[in-house]
């Protein structure tokens, strides 16, 4: 089934967002990728068929393969959740995860190792990218001399906004700050090498770290189609935007439209919704060596 919403009688909701709904289960959380997308910080009125699954799902194939770095998730199978959940099998089977509670870091740990998307605008301005030089000469969807560091803000509406890496310090602490650049500088450059082998190139991506008993750990989702940009390597080219694996076809069919960028956001076509739901599941599939 599609879900768009979600409340569970008797479990308290503790936050709604863009793409996930998270319920206290005292010692720990429930977290429940809907079908939802959004773009340009809108979510759109359409569900994607089975994209709930493929968040839920990859994030626990990246979360195994990344074993050096400590993660936050307690089960992802049906059968070890816990009893008061059973009534609501149907809808929370293969795309919800129990969790432990981390508190979140206040700034999203962004990783990029191609020159493409905010990052390129902001190099054709500055020459840089969040204040980080680069050579001249580089063009569009080049590969970068070396994988950068690029933290934002988390806005609570609106867009995030870049920071330098001074402010990342002053928000988190240095330990702290260094410790979540480093694992997301290996998360990212493993993850790349992986996909490479499954003749996919993963270009940027961001992550989510928390603190546990003192310690940093990865949490949320891990190198999704929602969280990073996957171009086939096949169709990839120098200089041009290549075609992707995930959401970028819904923002490119909606810059085709005289649409303001706020709320509302238009419906989507059923081909559209088809094409973008067919990329997820090509990702999940090609990256995981798995049918879902």
């Amino acid at each position: 089934m599609d879900i768009l919403t979600l409340d569970l009688p008797g479990i308290r909701k503790v936050a709604s967002g863009k793409v996930r709904e998270i319920f206290d289960l005292g010692e720990h959380l429930l977290f429940v990728a809907t079908d939802r997308i959004s773009a340009f910080d809108c979510i759109l009125p359409n569900a994607i068929p089975r994209k709930g699954e493929v968040l839920t799902q990859l994030s626990d194939f990246w979360f195994g393969k990344m074993k050096f770095v400590e993660n936050h998730l307690v089960a992802v199978d049906f059968a070890a959740f816990p009893e008061v959940l059973k009534p609501f099998e149907e809808q929370l089977r293969g795309r919800s995860m129990i969790v432990r509670k981390a508190k979140p870091l206040p700034v999203e740990c962004v990783v990029r190792g191609y020159l493409i998307g905010s990052g390129w605008k902001d190099y054709q301005r500055t020459g840089a990218v969040c204040g980080i030089a680069l050579p001249a000469g580089l063009q569009q969807a080049e590969k970068l001399p070396q994988t950068i560091f690029t933290p934002s803000t988390k806005a609570a509406s609106g867009h995030d906004e870049n920071i330098a890496w001074d402010e990342c310090v002053r928000m988190c602490g240095e330990s702290v700050a260094t410790q979540a650049r480093d694992l997301a500088i290996r998360i990212y450059e493993e993850g790349r090498a992986h996909a490479a082998g499954r003749g996919i190139i993963l270009a940027d991506t961001k992550f989510e770290f928390g603190i546990l008993d003192g310690r940093v750990i990865l949490i949320d989702e891990v190198m999704t189609p929602d969280s990073s940009r996957y171009w086939p390597a096949a169709d990839y080219r120098v200089g041009i935007s290549p075609p992707s694996f995930d959401k970028q076809f819904v923002r490119d069919y909606l810059e085709t439209l005289d649409w303001d960028k706020t709320p509302p956001a238009p419906q989507l076509p059923a081909d559209v919704v088809a094409k973008t739901a067919a990329k997820y599941l090509d990702a999940y599939e090609r990256l995981t060596g798995l049918k879902l």
